[in-house]
């Protein structure tokens, strides 16, 4: 397969390379709490936000790269597989299942994508070319629904229509996710010898609407994710990622406790405040997301699980809910800040994926810069 080497580079042991940050995250506690992901995978593979519960395939990817980041590979491929054999022959997923049955049959172009960026932490964690021979033709069937979901002006529809045709709603997150995916893609095709042009023009014309054109987009700034995934997907950096984190640091950051999902709500969730961090860190502001980092870790709970979220003004937590997801975040944003696997940059360091644009220009559609139309809600 093009540039993969032959056979499998050798596979670190189950307690090696852990994340560690002292004062605020050991190497034990990174165990327990891989250990907890661990323990919520069902026998069939499937990795749930808790075990037996409901299963949607981003947080699912989610939980399995922190399962590789934990020395688990055998688990996170175990999860890749249940996910690659439930792919539907157009590339997506159900955006919910329960026990291996779908329970919410929407296609949304977040989840059909996220597998790239799964499959490329993979091979970055482990160095095993199996994994992407393996799981290469889903990611490819994934991307290849997402960029047939690209709009005019250059944004991604958040779901399919019954009729098969992309929704004409595009939400600035799953956008941002999707730049990331694609472009871990395109590392995969370039890995594989099998290029993907395709994927390149449609990089390029999201990446274009996602630092210029918030009409593309529909208006759910009240939720932090809206504010920090442009830096965390890679689309916004520099110092545009650090006016952008900036803006809005009072609205949804609480000293001490972490960030707001919502920005009119005295509700911090840790998953959100991770991604911050990985968003801080960026942005090259490492000490700050080292403070948000510690700061969620009241969310922790003993077996090494965390809780959601917590409503600071009832002091409760809320949901009463421990998720693989939440712990999954603390993990990879632990790997990030201390630099302990070898794929503790693919967040963090928008130079460590392929840049977009790369694709001749002459042959790019009229909604790439300089085209004619944006996406209005």
């Amino acid at each position: 397969m093009g540039r993969l080497r032959s056979g499998s580079g050798p596979l670190p042991p189950a307690d090696a390379g852990l994340p560690e940050l002292p004062g605020v995250l050991g190497a034990d506690q990174v165990r327990a709490t891989v250990r907890w992901i661990a323990d919520q995978q069902d026998a069939d593979g499937s990795l749930p936000w808790l075990r037996g519960g409901q299963l949607d395939p981003w947080d699912s990817v989610e939980a399995a790269m922190a399962l590789d980041t934990g020395g688990r590979p055998d688990r996170a491929r175990a999860a890749y597989r249940w996910l690659a054999t439930r792919q539907r022959p157009d590339g997506s997923w159900a955006s919910e299942y329960r026990s291996g049955i779908e329970t919410a049959p929407a296609a949304e172009s977040n989840h059909a994508g996220y597998l790239a960026v799964g499959i490329w932490h993979s091979w970055l964690t482990t160095a095993d070319d199996g994994v992407v021979a393996e799981f290469w033709p889903h990611v490819r069937r994934g991307l290849d629904l997402v960029t047939r979901m690209q709009l005019p002006g250059g944004a991604i529809g958040w779901a399919l229509r019954p009729d098969g045709s992309p929704d004409g709603t595009a939400l600035l997150t799953g956008n941002a996710s999707l730049f990331q995916a694609l472009r871990c893609g395109i590392a995969l095709a370039e890995l594989t010898g099998e290029p993907q042009p395709d994927w390149e023009l449609a990089v390029t014309g999201l990446g274009d609407a996602l630092r210029t054109r918030p009409t593309a987009f529909a208006d759910r700034s009240r939720f932090s994710m809206d504010w920090y995934y442009p830096v965390l997907g890679g689309a916004v950096s520099g110092a545009a990622a650090r006016d952008r984190l900036a803006a809005d640091w009072d609205r949804f950051v609480v000293p001490g406790l972490g960030a707001r999902c919502v920005a009119d709500r005295p509700w911090v969730t840790g998953a959100e405040t991770c991604e911050l961090a990985l968003a801080l860190a960026a942005a090259g502001q490492r000490d700050a997301a080292v403070e948000q980092l510690a700061a969620m870790q009241h969310l922790r709970d003993d077996d090494g699980s965390y809780w959601t979220g917590y409503v600071f003004a009832d002091d409760a937590r809320w949901p009463v809910e421990r998720t693989t997801w939440t712990a999954a975040a603390v993990v990879l944003a632990a790997d990030a800040l201390s630099a302990a696997t070898p794929a503790a940059d693919l967040f963090t360091d928008p130079g460590a994926l392929p840049a977009p644009g790369a694709t001749d220009r002459d042959a790019s559609p009229d909604w790439l810069p300089g085209g004619a139309g944006t996406v209005t809600p």
